[in-house]
């Protein structure tokens, strides 16, 4: 068993290994949790985190690579946790898939991985982390998107798949309660999609003069939103949080 501290709380984080994901996992360890990351397809990455985290505090991160579209193997990520830490105290559903699906042009295959990513996963992998959690009156943060509540222009698939995952998170609040927080954070224009035409520097400068504060948020902003609903926010479960410099209060 690697962690040391069993008090400790132990966070299962999906697609933690880069972008935002690793923001919220480098400021989650620094408030003495272990971590289990996820990871899809950036080992590289992923393992360059665990060593930078272990180095703070030795054996205080461990690694796990899935496919969070093999329904399947969620579980294993629990029980795998369980086994490495002892404990799962939070899952943070962060994993997501992103890319443009303008109407006709939508294929099976488009819904199969973003619905799949942002709303599939969440669901099952929140099911098998459920008895878990409750034993520990722990919590699950979801990263939802502001764009659930104002759907993006030809991301259609992708809109619907995080305006689920808003339903799933008040959802789950209700059917997990009183034992099991859940909430969602929802975020603005934070990090820039990467290697997507449809965000050049005009569109972005559009996007940030819609934001209240006239500029673009950081990774930590949302690592700190996250961090808030797991550690001082004990009478809060069922709401979503966005994290967007008030772009959704004026849009």
């Amino acid at each position: 068993m690697l962690g040391k501290t069993t008090s400790a709380k132990t966070i299962l984080i999906t697609g933690g290994s880069r972008r935002v994901g690793a923001e919220i996992a480098r400021l989650m360890h620094a408030t003495g949790a272990n971590l289990m990351i996820h990871y899809r397809s950036s080992a590289e990455e992923a393992r360059a985190l665990q060593d930078e985290l272990n180095a703070v505090r030795e054996n205080s991160v461990a690694l796990i690579q899935a496919d969070l579209l093999d329904t399947p193997v969620l579980p294993s990520l629990v029980s795998q946790t369980v086994a490495t830490f002892g404990r799962l105290d939070v899952l943070i559903n962060n994993a997501s898939s992103f890319y443009p699906t303008p109407v006709g042009a939508i294929g099976e295959k488009d819904w199969v991985d973003l619905m799949g990513s942002n709303l599939k996963a969440p669901m099952f992998l929140s099911q098998a982390a459920a008895p878990e959690l409750k034993k520990r009156h722990g919590c699950i943060v979801n990263i939802t998107d502001i764009h659930a509540d104002r759907p993006m222009k030809n991301y259609l698939v992708y809109s619907v798949a995080k305006a689920g995952l808003v339903g799933l998170t008040k959802s789950l609040a209700r059917e997990l309660a009183p034992n099991v927080r859940v909430n969602g954070v929802a975020p603005g224009p934070i990090m820039w999609p990467e290697d997507n035409p449809d965000f050049d520097e005009v569109t972005r400068q559009r996007i940030v003069s819609h934001t209240m504060l006239k500029r673009a948020g950081t990774p930590s902003d949302i690592a700190r939103a996250v961090r808030f609903f797991i550690e001082d926010a004990p009478f809060v479960s069922g709401q979503i949080l966005a994290v967007d410099g008030g772009r959704s209060a004026k849009l």
